[in-house]
């Protein structure tokens, strides 16, 4: 009889092993197994919008991220507290990712950062629309900063100044930052590229770095060779530094608001505006294009030589024609008119 009650105490103890071997093994699979399956890639690239709750988390995983079984998601996400701590952002969804990796990635908000590039902006407008089509914020929420004169103002700028701190370049950023951190970062970037080097060189050009950006816009709206940009910015200085009007045609576009313009006309000189450098002499009160880098350091390294003159080549390469004086000037700028008028450009 002892016999036979340690047999079924053997076979009870076996059971409850066996059951608690089978339970921790559903219970690691749950959470150590992979559960996202994205067939011959490695990752995908998943996006949770702000204000998105779980049931919208597991939508996306299961429409773009790979995920397998939203049950076992979700159990694991309850147990590690992650329901009702939904983290939005730009998630990097790797292939054959365990529950458990996939939770604690997301509950801990381990977003993967993008590269934001913007060149080619000649306006807040432009620079909003550029911006939205890559982060999360609308082209309204962040006009609402850029042309905000007191946010303007508490970075040292006037708003006509203010779209030189946005130096375009290629900048590591979190999809869902706020209009107001974005601009931040940007001052600190604006900050760190105005070196103790530049600044001493902006100073012995007698300009500010805020003025070496406006004639920095000027110069890269001139041309678009960067082997030329230096020549270009020694005209525009020697024009300075002999009080002459800089007449430059890219801020009579600017003015008139016509960036397609093909010909510049006397009528369209006479056009009443800050910007027009036919009529106001100086800088204008702020870019007309937002100058990179190159186009800065062009203006601080310009190149010393005697024009004062310059008119687009003839041959519509792009390049431009310099003249020291007026009367060679005028010959280029009559080959280039010359030109125009074979081109039938009016």
């Amino acid at each position: 009889m002892k016999r036979k009650t340690k047999l079924i105490l053997w076979l009870i103890i076996i059971f409850i092993f066996a059951a608690l071997a089978l339970i921790a093994n559903n219970f690691y699979g749950v959470f150590f197994r992979a559960n996202i399956e994205l067939n011959d890639k490695e990752f995908v690239i998943i996006y949770i919008p702000t204000g998105s709750d779980f049931d919208q988390v597991c939508e996306i995983l299961s429409n773009d991220g790979g995920l397998m079984s939203v049950e076992q998601f979700r159990f694991t996400s309850k147990q590690k507290g992650y329901i009702d701590n939904v983290k939005p952002g730009r998630y990097k969804i790797r292939n054959h990712f365990s529950n458990s990796s996939l939770v604690n990635m997301l509950r801990a908000g381990n977003q993967e950062p993008l590269n934001l590039t913007f060149n080619n902006v000649r306006t807040m407008n432009d620079l909003a629309e550029k911006l939205s089509k890559q982060l999360e914020f609308s082209t309204d929420s962040i006009l609402k900063v850029l042309k905000n004169d007191s946010i303007a103002k508490s970075y040292g700028f006037t708003p006509e100044e203010f779209p030189v701190m946005f130096i375009p370049n290629t900048y590591q950023v979190l999809w869902n930052i706020s209009p107001e951190k974005f601009t931040d970062r940007m001052h600190r970037e604006y900050s760190t590229f105005w070196s103790d080097e530049r600044i001493n060189l902006a100073a012995e050009i007698n300009l500010t770095p805020i003025q070496v950006s406006i004639l920095a816009s000027i110069v890269i709206s001139e041309t678009t060779k960067k082997d030329e940009m230096s020549k270009v910015a020694g005209v525009y200085i020697n024009r300075l530094n002999r009080g002459m009007k800089l007449e430059a045609d890219p801020t009579v576009k600017f003015a008139i608001g016509d960036f397609e313009l093909k010909r510049i006309l006397f009528r369209h000189l006479e056009f009443d505006s800050p910007y027009n450098t036919y009529l106001y002499p100086g800088l204008p009160p702020g870019p007309i294009y937002l100058p990179d880098g190159h186009a800065i350091d062009a203006v601080l390294n310009y190149e010393k030589h005697g024009f004062i003159f310059m008119c687009a080549k003839d041959d519509f390469s792009g390049y431009h024609a310099f003249a020291k004086t007026n009367a060679e000037h005028q010959r280029n700028a009559q080959r280039y008119h010359a030109a125009l008028n074979r081109a039938k450009i009016r």
